[in-house]
């Protein structure tokens, strides 16, 4: 059996045959159980997304597109106007679920322009549309996974030892990942890597979903509790670090899973370099710099309770909890796209591989 075949080939997030619901894997029940969901309402897709049961942003894309399809053929109008005005409501509801992944508000808006920009065609002339144009960012985000990896692979050498942190592998897009898919990628052509994968302390991406990707692909994974890092870079066994973004702000500054920028700050004293993989969807040319990315803030009990069978803190003790952090671009060796490797000065280099297309 290719087991490496199953786990970058991985259908996460799709669409119903008959296009009723969107189908997803519950990642909040990895590695113990593989269960998948069928949503079909608007709580159904907002649920899943703000309480992680499809994280990654570009899974959170993709499952954005194929929602708000899902939800527009709810719709009763019949007329344009009052199509577009439900069609926003539902918009405006799934965008607020998480905040700070750039591809939600980028894969709905996508999707808003298309009906925008086809005012004059009939309801159900835009239905399917909407339907060609999910399709089309679920295949097109395919497609730069593999090109990341390609661009990402280019910078990594036989027997390396990688780092990383949270988990942007094929549970948090659509095939080969971000972060992870040059580690696949590689494996296919016969490399081998030593991968130190961060637990990625609340949630524990790194811990449920990183290693379990890794292990079952046959890649030589060791897990680490995030407070670890310096060691295992101080002992030279890391030659690189990879890692997802949320969203790059048009400076480099780039956010991640919470922690990220630690590993970054460790990497420079150390020599390391610190790369960040992920979409041109991601980069956020609107958003001057890091200092301008709205960081989301979730529940204390994540830090208390969750995944202990018994409270790890008082009650009453106060708990901060950010879901990601900003790596500044000063720390950040470069940043890999499907158009390429982006280096500093990043203000020049990100937008110029938008005024290539």
């Amino acid at each position: 059996m290719n087991y490496l075949k199953q786990v970058t080939h991985i259908d996460n997030v799709k669409l119903s045959e008959d296009g009723s619901s969107v189908i997803i894997i519950d990642q909040t029940k990895l590695p113990a159980k593989t269960e998948y969901l069928t949503l079909q309402t608007a709580k159904d897709f907002y649920d899943a997304i703000f309480e992680l049961k499809v994280r990654g942003a570009p899974a959170i894309g993709i499952c954005a597109g194929f929602g708000i399809y899902v939800l527009a053929r709810s719709i009763e109008a019949g007329n344009y106007e009052d199509f577009y005005r439900q069609f926003r409501q539902y918009q405006q509801y799934l965008n607020s679920a998480r905040p700070t992944a750039v591809n939600l508000s980028w894969a709905l808006k996508r999707m808003e322009q298309v009906v925008r920009n086809n005012r004059e065609k009939a309801v159900e002339e835009i239905r399917e549309l909407l339907r060609k144009e999910c399709h089309t960012i679920w295949q097109e985000d395919i497609e730069m996974c593999q090109a990341i990896s390609k661009y990402g692979l280019s910078l990594l050498k036989d027997g390396d030892g990688i780092l990383t942190h949270c988990n942007a592998g094929p549970l948090a897009t659509s095939r080969y990942g971000t972060a992870l898919g040059p580690l696949f990628l590689g494996k296919e052509r016969g490399m081998e890597f030593h991968v130190f994968a961060d637990e990625t302390r609340p949630l524990l991406q790194g811990a449920r979903l990183t290693s379990y990707e890794l292990q079952r692909a046959g890649i030589d994974v060791t897990l680490i509790c995030d407070n670890m890092a310096s060691l295992v870079m101080k002992n030279g066994w890391v030659q690189a670090c990879l890692v997802g973004c949320d969203r790059v702000a048009a400076n480099g500054d780039a956010a991640n899973k919470i922690g990220t920028s630690g590993v970054a700050i460790l990497a420079k004293h150390y020599g390391i370099p610190f790369y960040v993989l992920g979409p041109t969807s991601t980069i956020d040319l609107t958003c001057k710099t890091g200092a301008d990315i709205e960081i989301e803030l979730r529940s204390p009990d994540e830090i208390k309770k969750k995944f202990y069978e018994h409270p790890m803190a008082l009650e009453e003790v106060k708990c901060y909890n950010p879901a990601f952090d900003v790596t500044d671009h000063t720390l950040i060796s470069g940043i890999v796209t499907e158009r390429g490797i982006c280096r500093a000065p990043y203000t020049e280099s990100l937008a110029g591989i938008f005024k290539e297309q």
